[in-house]
């Protein structure tokens, strides 16, 4: 028995939006059901707090409470929005001295150096030898 090519055409259609339902409400499901950002390995987390500490800290103060760029205490950060603060450390400010990060950080270790500044950011312990010696 031949399938006429009409009904083919909708079965496939059918088959690919039901499809993509399915991925999109998985995706809904996997962002909801994050409590907090993914913790980076402890050699990767020592080097986001070492970068931080010193990359960061040359503009916005070694404790971080504020040089040539604003306080990154929980207190200055209290106000602000998560998701616009990782898209400042990935993407940048624009027409200011603030640099992007992308390609330094993943959007994801941004969004863990963003919680961990509004929480109150670690001690630097120092930069991590290669090959994890430290």
């Amino acid at each position: 028995m031949k399938v006429p090519p009409l009904l083919a055409h909708v079965l496939v259609l059918v088959v690919a939006a039901t499809a993509a339902a399915f991925a999109s409400a998985a995706d809904l499901t996997n962002s909801s059901n994050k409590d907090s950002t993914a913790v980076p390995d402890g050699q990767r987390a020592r080097e986001l707090v070492h970068l931080v500490r010193q990359d960061c800290g040359s503009c916005h103060g070694l404790t971080l409470a504020g040089g040539l760029g604003p306080a990154l205490t929980p207190d200055a950060l209290a106000d602000k929005p998560a998701e616009g603060l990782v898209a400042t450390v990935v993407g940048g400010r624009p027409g200011t001295p603030m640099p992007p990060f992308r390609g330094i950080v993943s959007e994801r270790e941004a969004e863990w150096i963003v919680e961990q500044l509004m929480r109150g950011f670690p001690a630097d312990g120092g930069p991590a030898l290669a090959g994890g010696a430290n």
